[in-house]
């Protein structure tokens, strides 16, 4: 089952962990963080975007192999969740 966002394509049968966060830009560096962390420290950090992240090594391995969706908005993050929620039900 693949789903394609902005023409990059995710094989979610392959996938063995999908998970939401933030970029922020700290210290001149990139760093993803839990929503939930950007959210309270909105006032003390750079939010660059938001990322859907799908790792595809085996879990309890270093992720390596893996593929960031990024979004402008949390809604477009959100939206994207819901589609492959979809998919995944059928």
């Amino acid at each position: 089952m693949i789903y394609v966002y902005k023409g990059v394509e995710v094989d979610l049968s392959k996938v063995t962990r999908l998970y939401p966060a933030a970029l922020i830009s700290a210290g001149g560096e990139s760093a993803s963080v839990s929503l939930e962390w950007a959210e309270l420290k909105k006032e003390q950090i750079t939010l660059e975007a938001y990322v859907l992240i799908c790792d595809f090594d085996p879990v309890g391995d270093a992720p390596i192999n893996r593929i960031e969706l990024r979004f402008e908005t949390k809604e477009d993050l959100f939206n994207s969740m819901n589609e492959i929620a979809t998919l995944l039900k059928n």
